[in-house]
């Protein structure tokens, strides 16, 4: 799992490449943690165009960061979830409380 970060306005872009499976998951959340403290944003972008497989560990990942922008009164959202990926978010019932975007232009216009 390969991850990006990238500040725009007050907003932080966290892509992700590769596989977010139990492998991965704990390293993801302490590097997204790690970022949205060091950068002090509550408002978080996880585009999901490159990622090829997810499993539940994934789902974890999303609803930690979601408690954890949710304390700060900030807000997370889903851009380019595809296939299988999206699948797996709608299966689970995440987007009833994250939303998704099919661009991460459009998320970045709307949060």
């Amino acid at each position: 799992m390969y991850i990006e970060f990238e500040s725009k306005d007050d907003k932080l872009i966290v892509t992700l490449t590769g596989e977010l499976d139990h492998h991965s998951a704990e390293e993801v959340r302490i590097k997204i943690d790690d970022r949205i403290d060091m950068v002090s944003t509550n408002k978080v972008i996880m585009n999901f165009d490159h990622v090829n497989f997810m499993d539940s560990s994934g789902i974890g990942v999303i609803i930690g960061r979601y408690k954890k922008l949710s304390m700060k009164k900030g807000t997370i959202c889903i851009a380019n979830a595809k296939g299988s990926v999206e699948r797996i978010f709608q299966l689970s019932g995440l987007f009833k409380i994250v939303k998704s975007y099919k661009t991460l232009e459009e998320a970045l216009s709307i949060i």
